[in-house]
């Protein structure tokens, strides 16, 4: 990583796509506050292991930076206020609620080293209106915050609150913004985006408003959802996988494990049988559709025979990337007060699970070989398909960066397609 120039104001994004937005947001404020030797970390508590490197990032950048201000910020810090406050390097922390607010950003440590309110009590959000990222060709867009549920592993909500969306009006106006400034590709992300909308009156859900953006944002070429609760999928959804082609083809499901009794200690609320035949559902109504998911290995009480259950769903539900988590032990959460499985054994139920993750993915990459793919080019030389596979590019020409090319797939390497641009597009 770059060592950052003196006086400049940095932003460090660790964890979810959710985050990330919420980092545009604070560095529009911040700098609107005149905060120029500053660094705002927006930290991550979905594991131990997560507010671990947080804590390391914040020395390691006081080291870098011993004159800056230090604001910590995110779910982390929403979660253990006084302890970050404690550590020498910080200067300020600020909650989730707050740190979207501009006025926090023109308060003083000495005024108010610690700004967290209880995340509990707040009832609603506002969208934020961003026109640009600093990818320049995928942005993020806040649609929902927080989670009604209590999985007996997760300390999120206790960071995030209850949820609550934000307006249709408000994300389509924010989508218009983003495509007119030129980006191809928006992500609809939240904590639980499948509760979209359940909070207000009509209830109209996340299938209905992926329509109506796809509808009142013609321009917008491509769009995708982040993480999908995979019980509560709408009807809408189908539909739009079904007969809209600028909804990608490419799902993530939390699906935490694929064993049911593991499924019932963890209070989720689908079985493993739910789950293949919702991935059998999603390939009937869209036979091109690529599924991922995330899977927690070494759950408490998890037995090998278990594990093998989660192991085994991974082929029987077709899943081509996963996202693999050791169990990490939560205090104050349900799980935390089971009977644990040994780490090691974690770490090692991981490794395998990744392996047959890696493989899986490896196999679809292969499939693709000869066949052509939508490449949106998001650096020079590189790029994403509408399957969300990475892809190198046979040109490094930085001038079609944020162009949509059709290209054909010649081989894989090194986890990557390779593609060879049309000659008009090289």
């Amino acid at each position: 990583m770059t060592k950052p120039e003196a006086s400049k104001l940095e932003v460090v994004t660790m964890g979810c796509r959710l985050n990330a937005f919420e980092s545009e947001v604070m560095r529009r404020h911040a700098e609107a506050a005149g905060l120029d030797d500053a660094v705002i970390v927006n930290t991550c508590a979905v594991t131990g292991e997560a507010e671990r490197q947080a804590r390391q990032t914040i020395r390691r950048l006081r080291r870098d930076r011993p004159d800056a201000r230090i604001i910590v910020t995110g779910c982390a810090a929403q979660i253990h206020a006084d302890q970050f406050a404690a550590m020498p390097e910080v200067d300020q922390v600020l909650g989730n609620e707050e740190k979207l607010r501009a006025d926090s950003y023109r308060s003083t440590p000495n005024e108010a080293p610690i700004l967290v309110s209880d995340i509990m009590q707040v009832a609603e959000i506002a969208g934020h209106l961003i026109g640009g990222f600093e990818s320049r060709t995928r942005a993020f867009v806040q649609v929902q915050q927080g989670c009604d549920h209590r999985c007996t592993f997760c300390i999120i909500p206790f960071g995030r609150g209850n949820n609550r969306s934000v307006p249709a009006d408000s994300v389509i106006a924010q989508i218009a913004e983003l495509a007119a400034n030129g980006y191809r590709e928006v992500v609809l992300t939240g904590v639980d985006i499948s509760s979209y909308g359940m909070d207000f009156d009509a209830r109209p859900g996340l299938g209905k408003l992926a329509h109506r953006i796809l509808r009142e944002v013609p321009e917008l070429p491509r769009l995708r959802l982040s993480s999908l609760d995979p019980a509560v999928i709408d009807e809408d959804i189908f539909d739009l996988l079904a007969t809209e082609p600028r909804l990608m083809p490419h799902l993530h499901l939390s699906a935490q494990a694929g064993d049911d009794l593991v499924l019932k200690r963890m209070k989720r609320r689908h079985s493993r049988a739910d789950f293949i035949s919702l991935a059998d559902k999603l390939r009937d109504v869209r036979p091109d559709v690529v599924l991922g998911a995330d899977l927690i290995a070494g759950f408490p009480t998890e037995t090998e025979e278990m594990f093998q259950n989660s192991l085994d769903m991974v082929t029987e539900a077709g899943l081509v990337y996963l996202h693999v988590f050791p169990y990490s032990e939560r205090p104050g959460t349900p799980a935390a007060r089971m009977p644990s499985v040994a780490k090691s054994v974690r770490q090692e139920r991981a490794r395998r699970l990744r392996a047959v993750g890696d493989a899986a993915k490896i196999a679809y990459f292969r499939s693709r070989v000869g066949g052509e793919a939508d490449i949106l080019i998001e650096q020079a030389g590189r790029g994403y398909t509408e399957h969300y596979a990475p892809v190198r590019l046979d040109s490094s020409d930085s001038s079609s960066v944020g162009a949509l090319v059709r290209a054909r797939i010649e081989d894989v390497e090194d986890g990557n397609l390779i593609a060879t641009l049309p000659a008009q597009a090289a």
